[in-house]
C-alpha cells in the first residue's frame, strides 16, 4: 500500500462489505435508507476526512467520506457568483 493511502488501515469500513457503500437504489426512500446506513459507519470513522479527500478526486460512485456522489458533486462545484450593480461579480453576495 502506498504511503498516500496508508490512512485506509484506520477506516471504519475496511472489514465491512463494500455493498453497504453502493446502494442498490438510485433515489427515493430505499436509497435514503441505504445511504443513511453507510453514512452511519462514516460518522464513526477516524479517517473520514482523508476518505473524503480521495473520494472528491477519484471515487465517482457510492458513499465515501460520509457523502453521496451527488453531495460530493455539489461540494466540488465552484460557488455561485452573484452580479452586482455595474456588472461586477462577488462571490457569496
Amino acid at each position: 500500500m502506498s504511503a498516500a493511502r496508508h490512512w485506509r488501515s484506520g477506516a471504519a469500513c475496511r472489514e465491512m462489505s463494500g455493498e453497504l457503500f453502493f446502494p442498490a437504489a438510485v433515489s427515493g426512500p430505499v436509497f435514503d435508507a441505504q445511504a443513511s446506513a453507510a453514512k452511519a459507519v462514516c460518522a464513526t470513522c477516524a479517517v473520514r476526512a482523508e476518505c473524503l479527500d480521495e473520494a472528491l478526486v477519484r471515487i465517482p460512485e457510492g458513499i465515501a467520506g460520509g457523502m453521496t456522489p451527488e453531495e460530493r458533486r455539489r461540494l466540488r462545484r465552484p460557488p455561485v457568483r452573484a452580479k452586482r450593480a455595474g456588472g461586477e461579480t462577488r462571490c457569496g453576495e
